[in-house]
């Protein structure tokens, strides 16, 4: 327990650098962007040269480059993601009414896949090269070749507007209705998952396969073991060491991805929140909600790290 204590502090420690070199990467493209958040703020008023120069002055838009970065980390640590130039509102509250849908999106997604996958690779690597596993093997193959957005259409298509299963689009809070928030949930978290979820497939197969090879397996089958007592308790554990490292880069995945499904599903999150205001020249809430969603792949990546620790204690016990 120390040693994994002593690492999380470690890999907290070496977060600190990655987080400044991200806002620093996304402070710079931000400052190549072609909107002047001055003639946005004043948008169809016919500002006079003094008033935009008044209103870069006050907002800091006209000093050096290093000194904004610097007052723009300042505001960051003190929870300060800036003022909309549209709405006049703190961006930090359009995000976080934005956020938990996202996070909803993202971790119904994520779940899906995790269950999808798990089935799918332990049955398929158990009967390998027989009918099972050559049916999962195609499907996972179709599903890793299908983009996201694609599915997305063709469930509206088919469930929604074929079939009447599930609303085209639209949220409900789970709050007034849990029923109306998983109907509107479930086809964009499986538009998202599906994806992740054959990659993951063919990951756990193989992974389960070379488990199932092994002498240990062999000797305690032979020892009068059920074989569904030593895949449960030894081989899946050993074997889900390589798919929680790809997990962690999949989330990432499924946060991008939820930009382009909110969006077909017309889900009030993050990824509508910025294409809302790409299309209309705010970059502060562009800003923020990149860095948010920056933030949130990190400290969900080093979950993964944590999980990978206690799985792999080999790793665990050479690095204490």
């Amino acid at each position: 327990m120390v040693a994994v204590v002593r690492i999380l502090i470690r890999r907290i420690l070496l977060l600190v650098p990655l987080m400044l070199g991200i806002v620093l990467f996304v402070f710079v493209v931000m400052r190549f962007s072609d909107v002047d958040p001055a003639s946005a703020f004043f948008q169809g008023a016919n500002p006079t040269p003094e008033q935009l120069h008044d209103f870069r002055e006050e907002h800091g838009l006209l000093d050096p480059l290093p000194v904004r970065y610097l007052d723009f980390v300042v505001d960051l640590v003190h929870g300060n993601l800036g003022t909309s130039v549209l709405t006049r509102g703190e961006v930090l509250d359009q995000v976080t009414t934005a956020l938990p849908l996202t996070v909803q999106l993202t971790f119904l997604g994520l779940a899906i896949a995790v269950v999808l996958s798990l089935a799918g690779g332990v049955t398929a690597a158990i009967y390998r090269d027989r009918l099972p596993d050559q049916i999962i093997r195609i499907v996972s193959l179709i599903g890793v070749a299908a983009p996201g957005f694609w599915l997305a259409l063709l469930m509206i298509q088919y469930f929604a507007v074929g079939l009447g299963w599930f609303p085209a689009g639209g949220y409900i809070n789970p709050a007034d209705s849990f029923t109306g928030w998983l109907k509107t949930m479930t086809l964009p978290a499986l538009a998202l998952s599906l994806p992740v979820a054959a990659q993951l497939t063919r990951i756990v197969r193989t992974s389960v396969v070379e488990e199932l090879d092994k002498d240990y397996v062999r000797t305690a089958i032979g020892s009068g073991l059920p074989p569904h007592v030593v895949v449960g308790r030894n081989v899946l554990r050993n074997a889900l060491i390589n798919p929680l490292t790809v997990l962690g880069l999949r989330v990432g995945y499924l946060l991008g991805g939820a930009v382009v499904i909110e969006t077909i599903f017309s889900l009030p999150g993050m990824g509508k929140l910025m294409i809302d205001a790409v299309k209309n020249g705010d970059p502060a809430v562009v800003q923020g909600v990149v860095i948010t969603t920056a933030v949130g792949f990190v400290v969900v990546n080093l979950v993964i790290d944590i999980l990978y620790l206690l799985v792999n204690p080999r790793l665990r016990d050479s690095t204490a």
